[in-house]
Order: structure tokens, then sequence, then C-alpha cells
């Protein structure tokens, strides 16, 4: 396939990209994309185009879980894509669509921080990460250092994903918002369940050796022995992140032990494997997850998950409601491979509250607007403070106290896919996900440690 002449020709990228050009597309033509593929009408107006708002996703693009920074990828092309057909974002001057920029940290954290410097340098002012909260930690040290020491080009840091509740308690940040439920309001969705499982007596906890994964067992450990005191811990364990390739013998031992129960804030290929490896060693039991409702998880485990396999997540596609159903299928059509199957509304309601925050601050959200537009990212962040958006028959709001969204929660099981409840199934399997629990976003809330140092 021929590459397209020219940048400056937005529909001979769509074209291209449409026929397969993907592998050539770098991540200035997914800028050029974002742009093309909402702002078509541009194209034919009298004037050109005002300078976007650029936005930074800094994502592992390559290595063990480059899958995971691909699907983040493709909601957050979704969400843009969004805005953009209904314009943009309105601010003075006229509306600017917003532009997302990829920058791959290749699951370290010095390569996310190089690629932050180059995103600052290109001058992007909105970053975007959250698979893995070290990295979210790291970024979050040195957004605070930069936007001290260079007020005039200062960052917001969004994000989807990194749920170590340290980071909007002990390291909360002006500059950080948090748009998922940390990992202490997803254990407590969890055990609300757990604590209902009369004939669990023993369960196994294992998790990925690094902050979250450890704050995922302490609280697990915490909070059973407030809630099932009389529940037995018969393994506790943390295995390397992203270096295991055969979990057979964790799972060897997980069967050993005479677990009802595993449960593990594993997330990408590190569960996906663990599954995998508890099947193929015949262990019966339940797996109470944070994350085992998409990525590889349910094909890998088959009908052996059915009624066993238990997640916790912001929304479900089997939640039930009209919008919520148009929501998803709405995704689907968008990107209709079985592969591409995992939408998350979080990183939806992300956009929507920046899109929302920038229209709020008005002439103070941008300190110039020509040639290219430079964000007040104090302003920005003041109004997203108040941020509360409502998508697919849900609504979440943002607790300025220490930035962490406020969103009701769902604990789901395991069946096949034309069960009663199980409309849609998860990445062609013939399985998806059945509502056991929501839980309100004031049941979902915590408490919160957060001294916010404001500028």
């Amino acid at each position: 396939m021929k590459k397209p002449s020219s940048l400056t020709a937005p529909w001979r990228v769509l074209q291209a990209i449409a026929t397969g050009g993907r592998a050539w597309c770098t991540r200035w033509c997914w800028v050029l994309l974002a742009v093309a593929a909402s702002g078509a009408h541009a194209q034919t107006a009298a004037t050109a185009p005002l300078p976007p708002i650029r936005l930074g996703m800094i994502e592992g693009l390559s290595g063990p879980f480059a899958n995971t920074g691909e699907a983040v990828f493709r909601n957050l092309v979704w969400a843009t894509e969004r805005v953009n057909a209904r314009g943009g974002v309105n601010l003075p001057g006229g509306k600017r669509l917003l532009a997302l920029e990829r920058f791959d940290s290749k699951g370290q954290n010095e390569e996310a921080l190089s690629a932050l410097r180059s995103a600052i340098d290109g001058g992007i002012q909105v970053v975007l990460q959250g698979n893995s909260s070290a990295t979210a930690a790291v970024l979050i040290d040195a957004i605070n250092k930069h936007n001290e020491r260079d007020p005039a080009r200062q960052v917001l840091f969004l994000n989807y994903s990194a749920v170590d509740p340290v980071l909007t308690n002990e390291k909360c940040s002006f500059w950080h918002f948090r748009f998922d439920a940390h990992a202490d309001m997803r254990m407590t969705a969890l055990m609300s369940v757990i604590k209902d499982d009369k004939a669990l007596q023993s369960v196994y906890l294992i998790g990925q050796d690094y902050s979250f994964g450890q704050a995922v067992l302490r609280e697990a450990k915490r909070q059973l022995a407030v809630e099932r005191p009389d529940v037995r811990i018969v393994g506790d364990e943390l295995h390397p992140m992203a270096r295991v390739k055969d979990f057979l013998p964790y799972a060897a031992k997980i069967k050993a032990s005479g677990a009802q129960a595993v449960l593990t804030g594993n997330w990408g290929n590190d569960l996906t494997l663990l599954v995998k490896a508890a099947r193929e060693v015949g262990f019966d039991g339940t797996f109470y997850t944070f994350y085992g409702n998409a990525m590889g998880a349910p094909a890998a485990i088959g009908d052996a998950g059915v009624g066993k396999v238990i997640a916790v997540a912001d929304w479900f596609p089997n939640v039930q409601g009209a919008e919520s159903a148009a929501f998803y299928q709405s995704f689907r059509q968008r990107f209709p491979k079985p592969a591409d199957d995992y939408v998350h509304l979080r990183m939806q309601f992300m956009i929507e509250a920046l899109a929302q925050s920038l229209e709020r601050a008005g002439s103070r959200a941008l300190r110039s607007a020509e040639p290219r537009p430079v964000l007040n990212v104090g302003a920005l962040a003041s109004a997203m403070e108040s941020a509360q958006v409502s998508m697919a028959g849900q609504t979440g709001r943002m607790r300025a106290a220490d930035h962490q969204f406020q969103q009701p929660l769902v604990v789901s099981v395991m069946d096949r896919q034309g069960q009663p409840g199980v409309q849609f199934d998860v990445e062609g399997s013939g399985y998806g996900f059945r509502t056991l629990r929501t839980v309100t976003a004031a049941k979902a809330e915590q408490p919160h440690s957060c001294q916010m140092q404001r500028p």
C-alpha cells in the first residue's frame, strides 16, 4: 500500500488506515487522524481550523502489557472523537478539537519520564496515564517539580487506571486527578460479595510485586479480618510483575493449599497466564478479581469460570438499561474486532470531564491562543475539581478534597452468553458477566488523608 503523499491531507490518512495502513502510522499520524475523523467539516470551511488542544497519552505500547496500552488508546480515541464530532471544545475565539498523541513508556518508569519530557518539550500540557501505579507515582513527582519550576508551561495529569490508594492520599497533588476507583474502594465492593459467601472458608492471596499489588493484598487482609474473620488465608504471595512466563508453579501451590478462592489484583498478561495455569492444574475454586472480565481471561478459563470468576469495575456491558446497551453497542460498531472488545466508562468520563472543565474555565483556560493554545492549567484544574459527568445511565463526580472521582461500582460474575442478564459476551468468547451487586457512589466512597496543597 502506498503511503499518503502528505500529512496535510487528512482524508488520505483516513483512507490509508481504513485499508490497513496503520503499520506506518506514527504518533503524529494519530494526531492528524483525531482531528480529521471528527473535523471533516473544517476542510470545507472558509478559514483554517484553530490549533487543537493536544493530549499526551504515556503508556506501555510495547512489551508484555502492550495489549492493555492499546486498549487504553482505543478508548481515548473514541472519547476524543465523540467530543470532536460535536465540533470540539468551545473556548474564546472558537471551538477547538482535541488531538491525541501517544508516547510509548515501554512499561518502564524511566521511559515514562523520558516520554513526559518529550511531551512537555513539544508543548503538551495535558498528560494521560494509568497502567501502573508505580509509573503514576513518578509522573506525579516529576509534574509537581516541573509545575513549580516552570509556571508558564504547567501540566495537568489525568489518571484513568493507576489505583494505588496513596496517589490520592499521602501523594495527592493539585495537578493529578484520578478517574478510576482506587484499590480500597474496589476491595470494599468485592468484600460486599465475599461477606455473603457463607460457604467460603479459605482464600489464597496473590498479586504483582509492586505498589498496587502490595496495596491490594494489604487491604484484602485488613478487610477480611473485619468482615470475614472466619476465613483462613492459606496463601499470601507476591510475584515479579511482567516477568513470569509460567504460572504453573504458582497454580500448583494454590491447588495444594486447599484454597476455595483466589483473590488477586493482577491485570494484563499476569492475570491471563495465572487463570490459564489454574485451569491446567484443575483448580476449581472461585477467582475474586479486579480485572478478570477481559483481556483474554474469560476465554482462557472457559467453562470452568462460569459462576466462579468474579470481577469489580466501574461499569460492565451487561449493566441493565437502554443507555448502557447503546453505549456499548456504539463502541463495538467503532471497534468491531473481538480482540478490541474492552471499553472503560471511566475513560469516557475523564475526557468528558476535561472538555466540560475547559469550557467552564472559559477565558481563564487560555494563557494565550496563538499560534497554538497555551493552557492556564491552574484555572483548568480548579474547574476540574467540580466536574460531574453523566453517561451510559451512570453519573460520576470529582471530589475536590483529594481529586478522587466518585462513581458507582459493579460486581459481576462470569456466565454464558444468553443466560439471564448476559446479553453481551466478552471478546467473542461466548462468556459475559452478569451483575451480582451494584454499589452506589455513596457506598463506594472512602475517607482520605490528602492534605491538598493548592498554588
